[in-house]
Order: C-alpha cells, then structure tokens, then sequence
C-alpha cells in the first residue's frame, strides 16, 4: 500500500502535465481565433457539417458548404451520421474549432500512450513519461499535420485503441461500440470488425456492425436525400477527397496510380495486392492475438487497413505512436529508431510532388515517394515469415524431443 502510493501520485503528475499540454495546445486556439489565423481546414468542414445539418441543407454537393468559412472550399466526405456526431462543434465560435478538436487531440494522443504501454505489460508510473512521449510525439509528420488540419485522426485512433484494448479485453457488454462511432464517422475504421471476428470476438463485432448500421439507418430516415446520394455516389468517389495520386496519399491505390498514371485499372490492381497481402496480414493478426500479443495484432490491422483504403493521408497514420510504444516497451530500439526518424523527418514532403510531377519520378523518387506504403507491406510481410519460421522451429524442436 505504501509503495503504490508514489506510483499513483507520479501518474497523477503525469497525467497533470499531460493535460497541461492539452490546455496549452487549447491557449493556441484563443490566440489563432483572436488572431483570425486561417488555421483547421478539416476542422471547420466539421463544424459547418453539423451546421448544414441543423440548416437542412445538402450535404454533398460539388460546392463549398454555405456553412464554411469562406476561405476553406473543401467538401464534406464523411457519413450522414458524422453531421449530428459533430453537432457539438456548432454551439464552438468558427475561430476556435481548430484549438477545440487541437486540444482534445492532445488528450487522445496521451491516453493512446498509456493505454497501450499498459497492454503491453509495462504501465507508465514515472511522472515525466507520459507528458514527456506526448510532447515528443507530436514532433512525428502524421501527428503535426492531424493537428495542424484540425483533422479527427487522434481522436478516432483513441476510440479504437480504448474499445480493443480495454472495454473487449474486460469483456465489456460495451465492447464494439466505440468502433461502430468512429466507423459511422469515417469509414475506414470498419476494417477493425473483421479483427474482432479473426480474433475470436464476434459478440464485439456484431456490437460494432450493429452501431455503425443503426447510426446510419436513422440518418435515412432524418435526411433521405443526403443519405442515398452519399451511399450510392459519394461513397464510391474518391476524388472528391482530392488527387488520388498526390504523394500524400500514401496507400497502395495511390502507389499503383502514381505508378500508372492514372490508368482506369488501378484501383484493382491495388485490390489485388490488397488481397495477397491480407493472407500473411490475417493469419498474422490471429498468431499474435493467440500468442498473448493483442497490441501488435492490433497494430498489424491498422497498418494493412492504411495500406487497404483508397486515399490514406499521410496524417491517417497516426498509428506510428502506438507502434513506437510497443517498440519502445520492448527495447526494440533499431526499429524504434528507424520509425521515429522515418516519421519525425516529413521525409515524403521533400520529394517533388504535385500536378503531373509524381508521373515522371523514376525509380530513386518512387522508393522515397512511396515509403510508408512499402515500409508497412514490407514489414507485415517480413513479421509473417519470422513468425512462420519460428513455428516451423517449434515443431522441430517438439519433434526432437
């Protein structure tokens, strides 16, 4: 009793400091609102959903929202059921969205860390780590940059993380849930409901389809119109995200359309990579669940599902922090090392891009303009065969005996 009581008041420096950050991170939103800084594009479309919403307005259209502020021209990509989940960044003044969603960012960002430090056998009870891997980790590109767009990235990363790794580990009659919010927010996270069923948890999987469908349905019945059109055009249109083939889109439908230049086939092409690499990504998923590993198999998940989707921002992978804690907990301090430096540099930002420029790179640029995507294809498919070898000794060594 008397030797947990500096553990637990060390956490509580921590998590102060932590929060510090989150409130520091907030303080720089007053001053960009009292600034008038153009700053949380991702942020304001947001906003101007749920206010769409609540004017009974389209949500998709070919034009800017008249909700916008009028020097964000972007579209609104996300479901119907995203307006009303967003309905509480409409009573936010315009100006201040970006330091709102900045600072909750923060906060997800810290209980990411210690979520998964603590999945992984080693909870932070020093209080200079937890405020100390925030910081640092806002120093990595995809992190900044959710940030800096005012983009959800964080907070859906830590809606997952704590679903997976908390509420389904507990046996939670909740478990489920939290992902069917983020996937009825944005799409990609649906790919987290298969790992539910791979890993043997299809009550949580049927919670997570269930939500995300509910969420939905009411959508049909509260905007018909926005709800149909979105499922039957604009779900299937990738371009209204942007540029399909600008390096930033760092998925293997990007890679494939710099690689073709935008040949009509590409994104099957992609999908047919997808599928050959969803074999070594799965059964790696159910070796490592099954080993007593959940934070890696969930890690394996979220990179083949960056790898999977059609337009993967490079500030959709934020999941570079998870993986550095597992790294990190377990001294694996090569590959920590070489990820830190692969994310922390922006090394994609200094490759020439933009217009037709991707089309002419050649091959030195297209290594260095496609590296996350064949950094993350290669190592699932690296980890597969270590992992098949290491069975294949086992069976050697029982058989030996």
């Amino acid at each position: 009793m008397l030797k947990s009581r500096p553990a637990a008041e060390a956490r509580l420096v921590g998590i102060t400091l932590a929060g510090a950050l989150a409130l520091a991170m907030l303080a720089l939103g007053v001053v960009a609102w009292l600034g008038e800084w153009h700053l949380g594009a991702d942020s304001a479309v947001y906003r101007a959903g749920a206010l769409t919403l609540l004017k009974g307005e389209p949500l998709y259209t070919r034009e800017a929202l008249t909700t916008l502020p009028p020097w964000v021209l972007l579209p609104f990509t996300y479901t119907p059921a995203a307006a009303p989940l967003f309905l509480p960044l409409a009573i936010v003044p315009a100006g201040l969205t970006w330091g709102v969603v900045g600072a909750l960012s923060v906060v997800c960002l810290s209980v990411v860390i210690s979520v998964v430090a603590r999945a992984c056998g080693a909870p932070i009870t020093r209080w200079w780590v937890l405020p100390l891997a925030t910081a640092g980790a806002l120093a990595l590109e995809p992190v900044w940059k959710t940030i800096f767009l005012g983009q959800i990235n964080l907070i859906l990363m830590a809606l997952i993380v704590l679903d997976v790794l908390v509420l389904s580990a507990r046996g939670s009659r909740w478990a489920g849930v939290l992902i069917g919010i983020s996937a009825a927010i944005k799409l990609t996270p649906l790919i987290f409901v298969p790992h539910l069923l791979f890993t043997g948890r299809w009550k949580d999987a049927l919670r997570a389809l269930g939500t995300f469908v509910a969420l939905e349905a009411v959508m049909f019945a509260v905007i018909p119109g926005d709800a149909v059109r979105f499922w039957t055009e604009s779900a299937t249109d990738p371009s209204r995200v942007g540029s399909v083939h600008w390096i930033f889109n760092q998925s293997l439908n990007g890679l494939v359309n710099r690689a073709s230049e935008l040949a009509s086939w590409s994104l099957a092409v992609a999908v047919a990579i997808a599928a050959v690499l969803a074999v070594p990504a799965v059964w790696l998923v159910v070796r490592l669940h099954r080993r007593g590993d959940p934070v890696g198999a969930l890690l394996v998940t979220a990179f083949y599902g960056l790898l999977l989707s059609p337009v993967s921002w490079s500030h959709h992978w934020v999941w570079t922090v998870p993986l550095l804690v597992l790294l990190v907990v377990r001294r694996s301090w090569v590959p920590a090392a070489g990820v830190a430096v692969l994310f922390a540099s922006g090394l994609i930002m200094f490759v020439p891009n933009g217009g037709e420029t991707e089309f002419g790179w050649g091959l030195g640029w297209s290594l260095l303009g496609n590296v996350y995507v064949l950094t993350a294809a290669t190592a699932i498919t690296g980890l597969a065969v270590r992992e098949l070898r290491r069975g294949s000794a086992q069976v050697v060594a029982v058989a030996a005996k």
